[in-house]
């Protein structure tokens, strides 16, 4: 007992510590499904990963990440038959995008639900992306 009084300021410093490293994954931010826009870059320039946008088309044509398909959430429900849009090899990384992150996390649980295991949300959305200074285009 008298050690744990006498280190408190260091006992104190390891709990911050721990506490800081296990912040991410207590809020969601570092789960198995989403990537950063540094990683979703890594994964369409090295491993030919698919850009795919999930917003709804008005949205889409509003603005999105450059070279993206647009594939709306609601179409995804045939995503294990094929739906229009995505790849049919299913080992290829999809990045999936909408404008907040929130559609495209629901979109790469579904995608992995239906065999394409490398399905990923960019954290963030397209708004990071755009943080990021990567190429947006508008749809005429």
């Amino acid at each position: 007992m008298q050690f744990l009084i006498d280190n408190w300021i260091l006992i104190l410093a390891a709990l911050t510590s721990g506490a800081l490293l296990a912040w991410p994954m207590i809020k969601g931010g570092g789960g198995a499904g989403t990537v950063s826009t540094a990683e979703a870059v890594r994964l369409i320039n090295r491993e030919k990963g698919v850009l795919l946008d999930v917003s709804e088309p008005a949205e889409f044509a509003a603005g999105h990440a450059g070279g993206a398909r647009n594939v709306p959430l609601g179409q995804l429900d045939g995503a294990a038959t094929g739906a229009k849009g995505l790849p049919t090899n299913k080992t290829l990384p999809l990045v999936v995008l909408c404008p907040t992150g929130a559609r495209a996390g629901r979109a790469a649980a579904q995608l992995r639900k239906a065999g394409y295991e490398k399905a990923v949300a960019v954290a963030g959305g397209t708004a990071a992306w755009r943080e990021a200074s990567l190429p947006v285009e508008k749809s005429a």
